[in-house]
């Protein structure tokens, strides 16, 4: 294999990618989003500048992905935090759980995306839509809600979904220093919403080693909401650079 060859590599392994190129396609996304209160203190130590932190405010995100293009049929579940950015609102994705390698292999080399091998899982019981995250045999977080309660209004999720999301990629040099260590900013596109509905909801989480979801308590829950939809996740681009200058 030529240097010129080894310069067209885009993953790793290099003979052996983890993932493929994109554009990366989402059908039938089911998220289940629950909005709540949390320590302003505990939120401001955990969120890096030069983002702002808007509200005392979490996004516990459970999301399942039955048909994606080049990832496949998995799970996922996290926090993302509103914030601001150079008077841009949008949200930080502050940790990511779930149970595929090639979107977690794909999220950290190309986004950045805070991304864990955990079992997160989206059931329907009946009424109720039960979401849970278990990192080896501990449970996590739990979350229930009653399933299409009352519609939401597309516009709200559509606004929400259109805002953009913030990440900080690191890697890390051969000797252990950081070599990138950025801010990303993405944003996901071509959105078909396909319904969208709240509920009476609850919302769990339990303190674990390696999966400190809830190291932002819950002090007061504020909204739920459940919905489907088609979209693209769009690659990122740099806002910033911790190691310049």
């Amino acid at each position: 294999m030529k240097i010129d060859d080894v310069r067209k590599a885009y993953a790793m392994p290099l003979n052996n990618p983890s993932f493929p190129k994109g554009p990366y396609r989402f059908y039938d996304r089911e998220y289940l989003i629950f909005t709540y209160r949390t320590d302003p203190d505990i939120l401001r130590a955990l969120v890096p500048e030069p983002l702002e932190i808007v509200d005392p405010i979490v996004k516990y995100e459970f999301i399942r992905m039955p048909d994606s293009t080049g990832f496949g049929d998995y799970t996922e579940t996290g926090q993302v935090i509103p914030v601001r950015f150079n008077g841009e609102t949008g949200v930080y994705v502050h940790s990511m759980y779930l149970d595929d390698d090639a979107p977690i292999a794909g999220g950290r080399e190309l986004w950045g995306f805070p991304k864990k091998l955990a079992s997160p899982k989206i059931v329907h019981e009946g009424e109720v839509i039960v979401a849970t995250l278990h990192y080896g045999s501990v449970l996590c977080a739990v979350g229930t809600m009653g399933y299409k309660h009352q519609p939401v209004d597309p516009s709200v999720v559509l606004h929400s979904m259109n805002e953009p999301n913030f990440l900080l990629k690191i890697i890390p040099h051969v000797d252990g220093t950081p070599r990138i260590c950025e801010l990303v900013r993405y944003h996901l596109t071509d959105i078909t919403l396909k319904g969208a509905w709240t509920s009476t909801a609850a919302l769990e989480l339990h303190h674990h080693a390696l999966a400190d979801v809830a190291r932002l308590p819950v002090l007061e829950l504020l909204s739920s909401v459940h919905f489907k939809a088609d979209l693209t996740l769009g690659l990122g681009e740099v806002v910033h650079d911790y190691l310049a200058g």
